[in-house]
């Protein structure tokens, strides 16, 4: 199922626009209202396009998120069923704080094809190549660095690793620190951390760690189109987390997923930059109008690059 190449610059509309109206609370430490901005946005916006939307990953549910539910039906009901996940404001942090790397996010599919992620952790692993029993979620962290550096021909210590910096990766820092990889520690947004691997620019060789369950999936999209390796497993720690995993039909509660259990069909995704960070430049306002960058990626197009619009505010 192909997704149609007009909606590529209606949703980087999407983002773009939720990026702008988040961009104005920038540095005012009020992460609620910067997200808030973001989320009526991009309502507003997805509200303009024709099209049977459902969200799949979005603001949390019914009785937590008044916009942007999972659930919620957008669009105007005229056109093609659609799956649709956002994260109106990756990193409320960053933007409250003017701080690099927040983003605005969609990804968005054909009905059914795009994992329906409860609101819970997800141990994931990315790479930026497509060859698989390389590194694996069921290796341990030395076993996926040595077999990593055996495939780059590179050593060890000549590789770099992105994740994020909580104290329940200790363990995995202290071996990679052992190792002598070079780590990259992000405080928040991993989505764009699991990013990074996508182009050698950015100098990551591999994302690991316990992150958001939705980010995961939104990160999936992009990675589908760059041709990575993605695995994810979900980790319920509560029996809210187990009976929510099991209402989305998720019977297997240990099972590890592949990157084509996660987005099974063609997908677009953007990410535009709030604030300037890793992945893409922030929005720049020049008297009425604004600059936002965006990374777009559309899977059965080869779509995927940085994208620089002007647009009147």
């Amino acid at each position: 199922m192909i997704l149609e190449k007009e909606f590529e610059d209606l949703f980087l509309n999407v983002s773009s626009r939720a990026a702008l109206s988040s961009y104005r609370y920038v540095g005012k430490n009020d992460k609620k209202a910067a997200d808030k901005a973001a989320v009526d946005s991009m309502r507003d916006q997805l509200n303009k396009i024709n099209i049977k939307g459902e969200i799949v990953i979005g603001e949390g549910e019914l009785d937590e998120a008044p916009m942007l539910y999972i659930g919620e039906k957008v669009g105007t009901n005229k056109g093609p069923e659609l799956d649709i996940a956002v994260d109106p404001l990756e990193g409320t942090n960053f933007a409250a704080n003017n701080l690099p790397g927040a983003l605005a996010v969609i990804a968005v599919s054909k009905k059914s094809h795009l994992f329906k992620a409860p609101e819970t952790y997800m141990d994931k692993i990315s790479v930026n190549f497509s060859e698989p029993n390389v590194v694996d979620l069921d290796f341990s962290t030395k076993k996926n660095i040595f077999n990593l550096a055996e495939f780059k021909n590179k050593k060890p210590n000549e590789l770099t690793a992105c994740i994020l910096d909580r104290p329940r990766h200790k363990k995995i820092i202290e071996e990679l620190k052992r190792l002598n990889v070079k780590i990259k520690l992000i405080s928040d947004g991993d989505i764009s951390g699991a990013l990074l691997v996508t182009d050698p620019k950015y100098c990551v060789d591999i994302f690991l760690g316990i992150g958001g369950g939705p980010e995961g999936v939104l990160a999936a999209s992009a990675l589908d189109a760059f041709g990575c390796n993605f695995q994810c497993k979900f980790l319920f720690e509560t029996k809210k987390d187990i009976e929510r995993a099991k209402l989305m039909g998720i019977d297997d509660l240990n099972k590890k997923y592949q990157l084509n259990e996660i987005v099974s069909g063609d997908s677009i995704f953007c990410a535009t930059g709030v604030t300037t960070g890793d992945l893409v430049s922030g929005i720049v306002i020049e008297g009425n109008e604004f600059i936002s960058e965006t990374l777009i990626t559309h899977k059965s197009t080869g779509l995927k690059k940085l994208v620089k619009t002007k647009q009147i505010i």
